[in-house]
């Protein structure tokens, strides 16, 4: 319940500190006053859009502050969820807005999100302006109303989760089987790619053999002129190394007998001797091996070429960068194929989900449509109540051709005023007192089912007057009996129903206005009814009939 409110530097408001008690409360005014002042503000800490504009001319910041009471409302899981302050008595919010432009909200003098902020006031308060009358020509806003009335609350959220679950599942196979189209557009030049590199026969470091390989064919005559020099300077001649190594060894070996010292001169020498001797063999043997062939030059030449080429192709620099990608293209070219039984099992897993998320759809639908007769009763009568003795109300259901977020129902109010005439879609119904009536009648009934605690009547009674309107603030004044109602009204029939009565009015100085509201008084409140009887000048007559509107009278 909304407890109070205080604006300060609001549009014309300088500073308005109002309360509000339960019951019903009405707010009048003449045309002007400044009612959509109050109403704007209050929308405004309630997480509504905000606009520098609305902030008092010559001041830089305005602040708007409501005190809901909350202790007849479960309201501590959803300020846990978001780790708030909670206080299971009062509720405070508070919203400041800077000519800049920036503003801040506060839940209990702590700052929150602006989304949080709309969540919240959701469950506070429904604030029905004259506007909001056209969504009743909405199927969304229909849809609610069986769903208030009809109490499926669980199911519903059932099948939103239930929807959500398919919906996600759904998305990944559409993924998955644009993948795989992608994926068949590619696989043709991976298989290619795959073989080309197969026929290839890569292996490790042969690049490195093959170019010191063809290094050597290509150097052949030096490397005989070499290796021939080599042998001839070891053995090649009488003056050769060789044979003057052997010749040291020779007269070395000669004189151990009497020089017992030079024997580990001439192990040295002998040992010296063999290398050489290994060494000249081993070079004659390179020499006889060392031959140029051209064939084997060409063979060499080729596999390079190819080598070089593939690098060049794939964009790497050495072979073994080769083998890397063949075994990359075999392993994406498994997952291709393994991606097909993915979408396989994934499809069947979408199915079980549709299945799932449509059975929860049928029974959310079942109890809609049990519930419409006794709505579509229950609203004939209240319109009865209002003047409206032929309407008929229908409630017309119709299969979607796909499920959405809300099911697969889809939901049209049909409705007649009068009796020669068909019921037609509320959208069709010309006359705005009409409209009112049905509206009212419509919140009445979710007022019963739903527990919020308060409802804000911006001029609901547009196009009525007269008994009409009586029935209508009765109407309103039984709804005050489970939450709070405030109706704002140009109509004295539906400001004499309320508790309470406040009045909002302008106040004209030298070089600015002002707008206030207080609550009146039982005599004061006489004098406002009057005014909306009589008009400009109050008469008498006026000021008894009001009397007896509000039971002043004897």
């Amino acid at each position: 319940m909304l407890k109070s409110i205080t604006i300060t530097n609001y549009a014309l408001i300088d500073h308005l500190d109002m309360d509000f008690g339960p019951g019903f409360s009405v707010i009048t005014g003449e045309t002007g006053a400044g009612k959509s002042i109050i109403l704007g503000a209050l929308s405004l800490v309630l997480g509504q859009r905000a606009d520098s504009r609305h902030i008092k001319q010559g001041k830089t910041k305005c602040v708007v502050e409501t005190i809901f009471d909350i202790s007849k409302y479960n309201l501590r899981s959803f300020f846990e969820e978001r780790d708030w302050i909670y206080d299971e008595k009062e509720l405070i919010l508070r919203r400041e807005l800077w000519s800049s432009g920036r503003s801040r909200a506060f839940v209990n003098d702590s700052p929150v999100y602006l989304n949080d902020l709309k969540e919240l006031s959701d469950r506070l308060i429904d604030i029905h302006s004259q506007h909001q009358n056209l969504a009743l020509n909405e199927d969304f806003f229909q849809l609610m109303v069986i769903d208030s009335l009809a109490q499926t609350g669980r199911l519903r959220n059932e099948y939103t989760a239930a929807y959500a679950d398919f919906r996600a599942a759904e998305k990944q196979l559409n993924e998955l089987r644009e993948l795989s189209r992608k994926n068949k557009e590619k696989e043709d030049y991976l298989q290619f790619q795959l073989q080309e590199l197969t026929h290839a026969a890569l292996q490790p470091d042969e690049q490195e053999a093959l170019e010191a390989e063809l290094e050597a064919i290509t150097h052949t005559e030096e490397i005989k002129a070499a290796l021939f020099a080599v042998t001839s300077l070891l053995s090649g001649d009488e003056q050769n190394v060789e044979s003057m190594l052997k010749a040291a060894l020779d007269n070395a070996q000669g004189i151990r007998h009497v020089f017992p010292k030079i024997e580990d001169i001439a192990t040295r020498i002998q040992s010296a001797y063999i290398d050489l001797k290994d060494v000249r063999e081993e070079a004659e043997r390179f020499f006889e091996e060392v031959e140029f062939n051209p064939e084997r030059q060409q063979i060499v030449e080729d596999r390079l070429s190819l080598i070089y080429g593939l690098e060049k192709k794939h964009g790497v620099s050495d072979v073994q960068e080769l083998i890397d990608l063949q075994q990359e293209i075999v392993t994406k070219l498994e997952n291709m194929g393994s991606l097909d039984e993915k979408i396989t099992v994934l499809e069947k897993e979408v199915d079980k989900k549709r299945e799932i998320m449509l059975d929860k759809a049928r029974k959310l639908s079942e109890i809609r449509r049990a519930a419409a007769p006794s709505t579509e009763n229950r609203l004939t009568e209240k319109l009865t109540y209002l003047g409206m003795p032929n309407a008929r109300f229908e409630i017309r259901f119709s299969e979607k051709s796909q499920p959405d977020e809300t099911g697969i129902d889809s939901v049209q109010f049909w409705f007649s005023a009068n009796k020669n005439i068909d019921p037609q879609p509320v959208a069709q119904i010309a006359s705005g007192g009409e409209i009112s009536r049905l509206m009212l009648c419509i919140k009445a009934l979710i007022a019963g089912a739903t527990a919020l605690p308060t409802i804000i009547f911006d001029e609901i009674d547009t196009g009525t007057s007269g008994d009409m309107a009586d029935k209508m603030g009765s109407i309103m004044q039984q709804m005050s009996s489970d939450m709070q109602v405030i109706a704002i009204t140009h109509l004295p029939q539906i400001a004499s129903k309320g508790n309470t009565h406040y009045v909002v009015y302008k106040e004209e100085k030298d070089d600015s206005t002002h707008t206030h509201m207080k609550k009146l008084s039982n005599k004061e409140r006489i004098a406002e009814i009057a005014r909306m009887l009589s008009g400009t000048e109050t008469t008498v007559e006026a000021i008894e009939n009001a009397k007896v509107m509000l039971g002043f009278t004897g």
